[in-house]
């Protein structure tokens, strides 16, 4: 039966979210006709909509779910914190036993830092992005501080994600988070994306490709001026780019040139820490010595805002140099260390210890692997696909050959995305085409196989419609 015209469109929560909420990443315009999709509760890999349709997460929420939609464990830990201090700042040198706790186990995790020396000093903020231009802000101080006041750009990647703030969102090498923002400041710069399905040239190995990327980066160094460059910030796996992991031999060539010049390496582990490349940090998966290393995300298994800031030695001296000549460090937020998402990503990490979640992701991660491929690789309209441990992407191309993509206009990605969630897969196309394969970590075989399944079920749909 045809609903008469003056029906309304959608339900009261729906209507209200139109009304109401300022959605991120989200074609506001587009928005008010389609409306949101409002999720209801969640449980395993799964989430359920308010008309109780259940979806599969395939990428964790935004790779973050790492134990799931639902763990009794963590939930009572929050709620012990908050009966017994909810809430207290670290400023002024205060702190409480949650702060004190995660810090030295983070400490404790972490993988050797610039130098092959244990990391310092732990500082904690709310998100990805505040955390990453928390570094960026610690590399100006450090550099003042230690008496090179010129020595502050920034080097990011193209492709690369490191937040929406004003000073991360100018080390994201995306073109979305720089169009209309009047981004990337003053000071940024970005080189290639080290992509060598993508952007390797005819018969070029993935070590000569990995040489050409690291020359790139010493001729713009060398063009800005040595004294003038600070850091250089990269993504084990650049994840919101494509799931692009580095070409062999590539951050060893890399590291030689920052080495050579004394640049920072900043380790944005947002996605990649925690296991999901199947060693504990991507830093070890992919052989990086950072002097700065940033998480969040799986630190609380995204029950509760938390982030983090690990920092060498060196750039410790060099702050608490700077702070005692300016009276203070002026950094920091109110809820930096918060008690109560603190208490939760101990919990989180207690799990992660009795999970040996490394070697579950290694096992489970090689099914992954295998799985995507073996329903995937052969697809016509599938061009790459690539990963490792738990993270992995199928990119769609017009032609398998000449590796020509799609007219964007068509927006195929965005409809593989939807079908993908009328056969029951919440799933993430970025970039015009790449799909993202992300998805909780306790994620069993079996739930492996319907994920994909799904994803497969509607790759067919969307080639029978093109």
């Amino acid at each position: 039966m045809t609903p008469p015209d003056d029906a309304p469109r959608f339900n009261s929560a729906a209507a209200r979210d139109i009304e109401y909420a300022l959605h991120p990443y989200t074609n506001h315009k587009a928005f008010r006709e389609t409306g949101p999709l409002i999720i209801d509760h969640g449980e395993g890999v799964r989430v359920f909509d308010d008309a109780g349709r259940s979806y599969i997460e395939s990428v964790a929420g935004l790779w973050c779910a790492s134990l799931g939609f639902a763990n009794q464990r963590l939930a009572d830990a929050a709620y012990a914190q908050m009966k017994k201090l909810p809430f207290y700042h670290a400023f002024g040198g205060r702190s409480h036993d949650p702060l004190i706790d995660l810090s030295e186990m983070l400490i404790q995790r972490a993988p050797l830092s610039a130098g092959d020396r244990p990391f310092s000093k732990v500082f904690f903020a709310n998100s990805g992005s505040e955390a990453n231009d928390s570094a960026i802000k610690m590399i100006w101080f450090y550099n003042n501080a230690i008496g090179r006041p010129a020595k502050k750009k920034i080097i990011g990647r193209i492709r690369g994600y490191h937040g929406i703030t004003v000073a991360s969102g100018s080390a994201t090498g995306q073109p979305v988070n720089h169009k209309m923002f009047d981004l990337p400041i003053a000071g940024f710069h970005h080189v290639s994306c080290p992509h060598h399905y993508g952007y390797g040239l005819p018969g070029e190995s993935e070590e000569d490709f990995a040489t050409r990327m690291a020359q790139e980066l010493e001729d713009l160094i060398l063009r800005e001026g040595p004294d003038t460059v600070a850091a250089f910030f990269a993504e084990p796996i650049q994840g919101a780019g494509g799931v692009i992991l580095p070409p062999a031999t590539y951050f060893e060539k890399v590291q030689a040139v920052l080495k050579r010049h004394d640049v920072l390496l900043v380790a944005d582990e947002v996605i990649c820490g925690f296991g999901r490349t199947g060693r504990y940090w991507g830093s070890q998966t992919f052989e990086m010595r950072p002097d700065i290393l940033t998480c969040a995300k799986q630190l609380s298994s995204a029950f509760l805002p938390i982030s983090a800031v690990m920092i060498s030695e060196q750039l410790y001296q060099g702050i608490a140099q700077g702070s005692d000549a300016a009276g203070t460090w002026g950094h920091g937020f109110t809820y930096s260390g918060h008690p109560v998402p603190a208490a939760v990503a101990i919990e989180t990490l207690k799990i992660y210890d009795e999970l040996d979640l490394p070697n579950l992701v290694a096992t489970r991660g090689a099914y992954l692997q295998k799985a995507m491929r073996a329903r995937f690789a052969d697809h016509p309209l599938v061009g790459e696909v690539r990963g490792t441990g738990m993270i992995g992407a199928i990119e769609l191309v017009a032609d398998k050959t000449t590796r020509a993509k799609f007219d964007a206009t068509r927006k195929l990605g965005a409809r593989w995305q939807a079908l993908g969630q009328e056969h029951g897969v919440m799933m993430r196309v970025m970039l015009g085409e790449i799909a993202a394969v992300s998805p909780p970590l306790v994620i069993s075989e079996s739930e492996i196989d319907e994920m994909l399944d799904g994803m497969h079920r509607a790759l067919e749909a969307l080639g029978a419609e093109i």
